[in-house]
């Protein structure tokens, strides 16, 4: 008898074990992130390896779509393409927020849930129907960075925007210019992504104002070109040179001592973070935040990424920030190992 009763018992829990197993997931949920990125911006790389281990770890599919030559017009019409197709959830970048709030509109009058992440404020998130933010505030980190800049003595400096078809791009450059007390629409040029104009661009602006005394560049595609045209004219390493975000060009940079440090924006949780909340939201059925962010908090696959890849998310009662962060030569080691892929 005592050992039926076992069989039965661990068929039992097995059985329980199973359920649970398939509780833990967003059965079936199909969810779509867009982005505002051009197909040559390798920094969503890191944002479309996120979606893709969410979508493991949650078991949902995640799709990822941008337009290819960043058109905001074509972004637009993505995001009503996903309302169209009835996603479980949609998640998109405000790149620009009156060009952007039509077709957002579309996905929220569905009744589909909506995260904005990266670019965008948590205002206008709001104002756009959505769930949460997630993502960094522009202004605040480029001010962080210029009152680092600040307290170096610099009073003068360049701006790079490789995205300036983002307005809210320039929110970094405004930030770091009031910070130093700088006119930002005099420090900034509107460089375009392509290498050898960036470079050239950045160049001409050095020679026609040779008492500048810093450089921001607002991601990989600018400061790669940046720290070319630098070395070129003998300038790398004397010149003050920070940028936001992570690849392994920067890294070098940074560790050669010609980058100050790269103002990091944690990327991976802007696309890790939307998916887990939503397959969540759709497994628990629940739409009360507190919960949820309780769920992800204690989630174990979450925080295995988290440890992995050393990243620290900060929680606010609605919104979710990824950051700043700044990565200088004190703790480059730690991040250099997954940039570009996951930091």
């Amino acid at each position: 008898m005592q050992s039926v009763f076992k069989k039965k018992l661990v068929r039992g829990v097995a059985g329980a074990l199973m359920v649970m197993s398939l509780g833990a997931q967003a059965a079936g949920a199909k969810f779509v992130l867009v982005s505002h990125a051009p197909d040559s911006d390798a920094w969503w790389n890191t944002i479309k390896n996120a979606i893709k281990e969410a979508g493991q770890d949650f078991g949902v599919q995640v799709d990822y779509r941008n337009p290819p030559n960043g058109d905001l017009a074509d972004m637009a019409r993505l995001i009503e393409q996903s309302a169209a197709k009835n996603y479980d959830g949609v998640v998109a970048s405000i790149a620009d927020f009156n060009a952007l709030k039509g077709s957002m509109g579309k996905v929220t009058a569905k009744k589909i849930p909506l995260i904005t992440i990266n670019s965008g404020t948590a205002a206008q998130s709001e104002q756009l129907g959505a769930i949460m933010h997630v993502g960094q505030p522009e202004y605040e980190a480029g001010k962080g960075a210029g009152e680092k800049a600040k307290a170096s003595g610099i009073k003068s400096f360049l701006c790079v925007n490789h995205y300036a078809t983002n307005p809210a791009s320039f929110e970094r450059c405004r930030g770091f210019a009031d910070a130093i007390g700088a006119d930002y629409k005099k420090s900034t040029i509107d460089s375009g992504d392509d290498p050898t104009t960036i470079e050239s661009k950045v160049s001409a602006y050095l020679r026609n104002n040779p008492d500048t005394q810093a450089v921001l560049t607002l991601g990989p595609t600018s400061a790669e070109p940046t720290i070319k045209a630098l070395q070129k004219m003998g300038k790398f390493g004397k010149l003050w040179f920070a940028t936001f975000d992570l690849s392994a060009e920067i890294g070098k940079g940074i560790k050669q001592g010609g980058i100050q440090f790269a103002i990091d924006q944690q990327p991976y949780l802007q696309g890790y973070i939307p998916i887990a909340v939503m397959a969540i939201m759709k497994r628990d059925k629940t739409t009360d935040l507190a919960k949820v962010q309780a769920a992800l908090k204690a989630d174990k696959k979450f925080q295995y990424r988290l440890a992995e890849y050393g990243l620290a998310p900060a929680y606010g009662p609605r919104h979710i920030g990824s950051g700043p962060g700044f990565v200088t030569k004190d703790n480059i080691a730690k991040v250099e190992k997954y940039a570009g892929q996951y930091r």
